[in-house]
């Protein structure tokens, strides 16, 4: 228990939605709303809960604000009328970390209510409670209350394998979504773009270099890591562009100088063997023949470097490795202009 006196519990308005504390009268109105949607995100046993337990709840949300207000529950009124709940509760053992929770009833769900009610709980938690950071942790498949939290200001930061146990004992995994006392201001644009960049998928992008000698051969690396043979590049890293990435690697790799010809192909590649789906850019690069024969191997990676011909292509690359050389050679032979491909190959739309 604090020995700081605790204050009344607020009432906190914006148009037609207020927070205000719970009462004991609030519990029927409120058990009599759940539906199976807040019982399968909750991961309740049962539908609606009895009197009995609804009351204790609100007793218990009473205590906790009393014991220094580690847990605030607030009821959500619309329009007068008990339309569902909000709550903050003080993160243990992390410094001034709030965790949220809300559950809107469903005739008060799709417009955007609950964001305003999160929103409203949000200040609150930064403004009276002094917290720094709240956190809201998201099952991937309650898609609405995703997007309602990055609408009310959080950030995706991530996915939480196995987070916590769904109603039948299955771990499940949570979408951790937060926001910072600092952050921009909900509303302004600067918001809206660290919000949407947070939010958007990120494809994995390669960054790949097609050398060839005078006998039209592919220099392949023999890799320490995998049984095919590939071609020199690798994953582009975060703030790097694909042409440098490919000049990297092959500088790290193999300690050759190498100059970017053209980009040849761009390919989609699909999700495969565990990783997901990526973006791979084939450049073609000039090396000397005679510095390929001088060429410093990074040992943890590459076992040997070979030139290979079509024939040795497709018998020790990855199938998708093989089309992307024959499609790219044949395109760079014909002089045709910078190609997409999926999967290695031209796309059948």
């Amino acid at each position: 228990m604090t020995s700081e006196p605790v204050p009344p519990q607020p009432t906190l308005v914006d148009g037609a939605v207020t927070l205000r504390p719970w009462r004991a009268d609030d519990a029927e109105a409120a058990r009599l709303q759940h539906d199976e949607e807040i019982a399968r995100w909750f991961h309740f046993p049962g539908v609606t809960p009895s009197a009995e337990q609804q009351g204790a709840a609100i007793e218990r949300w009473q205590r906790d604000y009393a014991d220094g207000r580690r847990v605030v529950s607030f009821v959500v009124e619309v329009d007068g009328r008990v339309a569902g709940s909000v709550e903050v509760r003080r993160t243990v053992g992390r410094d001034a970390t709030g965790h949220l929770s809300w559950a809107l009833f469903p005739d008060f769900r799709g417009r955007g209510h609950a964001v305003t009610a999160v929103r409203l709980l949000v200040d609150y938690a930064f403004g009276d409670l002094g917290l720094a950071r709240v956190e809201a942790y998201v099952d991937p498949d309650n898609r609405r209350s995703v997007r309602l939290a990055t609408r009310a200001g959080l950030r995706r930061e991530g996915e939480l394998r196995g987070y916590e146990s769904d109603r039948e004992g299955v771990r499940r995994d949570a979408v951790l979504l937060a926001r910072l006392a600092d952050d921009p201001e909900v509303g302004t644009g600067e918001m809206f773009r660290a919000a949407l960049n947070a939010g958007l998928p990120r494809k994995r992008t390669i960054s790949q270099g097609l050398v060839r000698n005078e006998r039209g051969e592919v220099l392949l690396c023999e890799l320490t890591y995998k049984r095919y043979w590939d071609l020199p590049g690798g994953v582009v890293d975060p703030d790097e562009s694909p042409a440098h990435a490919v000049l990297r690697e092959v500088g790290e790799e193999l300690q050759v100088p190498a100059r970017l010809r053209r980009l040849a192909v761009v390919s989609w590649l699909p999700p495969w063997q565990g990783w997901d789906d990526a973006m791979l850019y084939l450049f073609e690069l000039s090396v000397a023949e005679d510095e390929v024969a001088r060429a410093t191997l990074e040992p943890r990676e590459i076992r040997a470097i070979h030139w290979a011909d079509a024939e040795t292509v497709r018998a020790r690359c990855a199938p998708y490795t093989a089309r992307l050389i024959e499609h790219a050679t044949q395109l760079l032979d014909a002089g045709a202009p910078t190609a997409y491909l999926e999967d290695g190959e031209p796309p059948t739309w």
